[in-house]
């Protein structure tokens, strides 16, 4: 199983970025979708997730009303859309999967990571 993300760089506050997580090796539309981010120095904290199906959504909120979680089984990809960006969103970016029976913001509850993506936030 292999999830790769891309979408991260550098942006000013206020701007957006789209990060993308592709899939390989494992039927996506069985598969809840969670972005998680470490900043340095700090734990790994949930942002977002979204259900197999895309009927449920779920995100911290730090990020609520800022950042959208979208998917797109049909081409094995899940999309995080960041919006109104703020220095304190800078850290690495990273995709996970699970297929645990109810969407989680836990960190233990998803079984396959991708790399992460790097975005930072100038002010």
């Amino acid at each position: 199983v292999q999830l790769q993300a891309s979408g991260g760089g550098l942006v000013q506050a206020g701007g957006s970025l789209r990060l993308s997580c592709t899939a390989s090796g494992l039927t996506f539309s069985r598969y809840d979708m969670g972005w998680f981010r470490q900043a340095p120095g700090k734990e790994r904290e949930f942002v977002a997730a979204i259900n197999w199906s895309d009927s449920v959504r779920k995100f911290a909120d730090s990020v609520k009303g800022r950042f959208t979680i979208s998917r797109d089984n049909s081409k094995n990809t899940a999309y995080l859309q960041m919006n109104s960006l703020k220095p304190e969103d800078a850290a690495d970016y990273y995709c996970a999967a699970t297929n645990r029976p109810a969407l989680s913001n836990s960190e233990y509850d998803y079984k396959y990571w991708g790399q992460g993506t790097l975005v930072t936030v100038s002010s």
